[in-house]
C-alpha cells in the first residue's frame, strides 16, 4: 500500500471517528438528556454511528474530492 493510500485511510478513520463521536454525543444528549446512563447510551450510539461513518467516508471521498476540486477552481 502506498504512503498516500495509507494517509487517506488514516484520515478517513480519524475523521469519521471524530465526527461520529461528536455527533452521537450531541444527538444522544438532545434525544435522551444528560442523565443517568448518558455515557453508556452515548458510547452505544457512537459505535453504531462510526460503523456506518467509516465505510461511507471511504466510499464517498473520491466523489467529494472531485466535487471540491470543481467548486474551488
Amino acid at each position: 500500500m502506498t504512503k498516500e493510500k495509507q494517509q487517506q485511510l488514516a484520515f478517513g478513520f480519524l475523521m469519521s471517528m471524530q465526527m461520529a463521536l461528536i455527533m452521537s454525543g450531541i444527538l444522544t444528549a438532545v434525544n435522551t438528556g444528560i442523565a443517568n446512563g448518558y455515557l453508556a447510551r452515548w458510547m452505544h450510539a457512537f459505535l453504531i454511528a462510526w460503523a456506518c461513518a467509516f465505510p461511507l467516508v471511504l466510499l464517498f471521498a473520491p466523489f467529494t474530492r472531485k466535487l471540491v476540486s470543481k467548486l474551488v477552481k
